[in-house]
């Protein structure tokens, strides 16, 4: 699971595709690039709904073992 969970985060943040190959390198750009931020961005957003589906499905694990006790 752990594999798996790691390998959708990667790929909906964009960085599993942009692995460079040896032959794939490029000049850097002077200038701090804004898709970095976006980037990081997108990354804490979906990081963060993960962490809150995860909680609620744990409250609610909870809430009805309580409710059946």
């Amino acid at each position: 699971m752990a594999p798996f969970a790691l390998d959708l985060l990667l790929r909906l943040t964009g960085v599993r595709g942009q692995i460079p190959r040896f032959d794939d390198f490029r000049p850097v750009p002077a200038t701090p690039s804004t898709r970095a931020a976006g980037r990081l961005l997108r990354a804490l957003a979906i990081a963060a709904a993960v962490f809150a589906a995860l909680s609620l499905a744990v409250w609610g694990t909870v809430w009805l073992a309580i409710r059946l006790l």
